[in-house]
């Protein structure tokens, strides 16, 4: 029964998101109030789980399953995002494109955009890297000819891999905040995964589209493209010298290598070390964010064209809503894992002597196409998993890879990135899915397949018990 309550909660959330074009923070929250309310139904003159036992208790669920997320993610993601508006803002990122490229000349050009979205898509989100990256990537094709699905394939891969594993973005945070993994070690080894999903999904696989469009003769349409560049030029006129790549990659790091240091420095040091105790705290997440947001704006002053508090406003405001959805997916998944829905669920797919790994990439993907959502479907899986992970003899660090993977590729219609790739660089529905839909999946499945060779090694790998 309590299957076919999980069924019809999805069902609801596709025809409020999909249907009724309702806010997916709001279609969360209602979602998460009515599978409270069926699963309790369920549970009348029977025995229910502890803790939900009353109508009171879906509500104290939701509510405080909301406040936990967002406790655990709040303040880093905010952050973070003020720490990408000071590389953005002050032409930072402008100038790491530009290295990269000139690194690797024009013939090896898919191999820079990749990295250039790697990299960038950390600090920046998504849709303002690639109005970012369109005008030069429309610019390179027309000269190389290389395909722009190929482009679009790389780039888009290349940031959706770090935004669904890399911190400081907000789906990998409630991920690991739900799965209670330390952070810097999962950064490390989420990092290498996003890289693994990068390269196969965002460059040999875009490498396969290119030599397909090629070989077909396709064509692209650049006749606006002059338009678009004359424009850009006028702006950047009018801006300060832009700051140097290398400072511009240290607002990064600071933070990056911080964690890091605070993670690590624990299998290195006695644990009743001083100077553990003073690593620890300056590598906790917030407070090593915060240094690295102190840093971006000290060092970015002279770049800026806005002041800082106009920036750090932006940064706020920019982040609002995502927090919000995040916040009701771990509200909706805490209900479901209360009710008692999580464990049908995942020993229903057991009983079919699933690996851990698998089972958390194959749910993270369902909720991904259903609801076209990379955020929703991560801290809804997370949930869902949390206690299989937990009691598997798999590491939760490989588990919380797992389910992030899950939550990249096989984006359809229903997803709002899909619609802005296809947009900003001029792709038809077609192709949007050939080079972005596809690429991911071949992206995320790599991940999957990355995360299973490691867990042969935990023994062995630092961090992962």
């Amino acid at each position: 029964m309590l299957l076919l309550v999980f069924f019809v909660s999805i069902a609801v959330l596709l025809l409020c998101i999909i249907k009724i074009k309702l806010n997916p923070f709001v279609a969360l929250l209602v979602c998460a109030y009515g599978t409270g309310l069926l699963a309790l139904a369920t549970y009348a003159g029977g025995v229910a789980p502890d803790g939900f036992a009353s109508i009171a208790d879906v509500t104290a669920c939701v509510t405080n399953n909301f406040g936990s997320t967002l406790g655990s993610i709040g303040i880093v993601t905010g952050l973070g995002v003020m720490l990408g508006m000071f590389m953005y803002e002050s032409g930072g990122i402008d100038n790491i494109v530009d290295k990269v490229l000139n690194m690797v000349g024009p013939k090896r050009s898919q191999y820079a955009v990749a990295m250039a979205g790697f990299i960038t898509g950390i600090p920046v989100f998504g849709d303002v890297v690639y109005i970012m990256f369109a005008p030069m990537l429309r610019v390179l094709s027309r000269k190389t000819k290389y395909s722009m699905a190929a482009y679009g394939c790389a780039i888009s891969v290349a940031t959706t891999c770090t935004f669904a594993l890399v911190l400081p973005t907000a789906p990998p945070l409630a991920v690991a905040g739900a799965m209670g993994v330390n952070v810097g070690i999962f950064f490390f080894y989420a990092l290498i995964s996003a890289f693994v999903g990068m390269f196969v999904g965002g460059i040999v696989y875009g490498g396969i589209v290119n030599k397909q469009d090629q070989k077909a003769g396709k064509t692209w349409d650049f006749s606006d493209l002059d338009a678009e560049l004359a424009k850009s030029a006028k702006e950047k006129a009018n801006s300060k010298p832009k700051m140097g790549a290398g400072r511009a990659m240290s607002i990064l790091l600071v933070p990056i290598v911080l964690i890091l240091i605070g993670s690590f420095s624990a299998f290195l040091l006695p644990a009743d070390s001083s100077v553990l105790k003073v690593l620890a705290f300056l590598g906790d997440k917030n407070v090593a964010m915060t240094i690295g947001v102190l840093y971006g704006a000290f060092i970015s002053r002279p770049h800026l064209n806005r002041t800082i508090t106009e920036i750090m406003s932006a940064g706020a405001d920019q982040i609002g809503l995502v927090l919000l959805i995040t916040g009701a997916g771990g509200a909706y998944g805490g209900v479901l894992k209360a009710c008692g829905i999580a464990n049908v669920i995942t020993d229903g797919l057991q009983g079919f002597h699933m690996p851990i790994l698998v089972m958390c990439f194959v749910i993270a993907q369902v909720l991904r196409i259903a609801t076209g959502s990379t955020t929703v479907a991560l801290t809804t899986t997370a949930a869902i998993v949390s206690n299989a992970a937990a009691a598997s003899s798999v590491s939760p660090i490989l588990c919380a890879i797992a389910v992030c993977a899950g939550g990249i590729g096989l984006s359809l219609p229903n997803d709002s990135g899909f619609w802005a790739i296809s947009r900003f660089f001029h792709l038809n529905e077609v192709d949007t899915i050939r080079g972005w839909t596809l690429g991911g999946f071949v992206a995320g499945v790599s991940i999957l397949v990355f995360a299973c060779v490691l867990s042969l090694f935990q023994g062995f790998l630092p961090g992962l018990i």
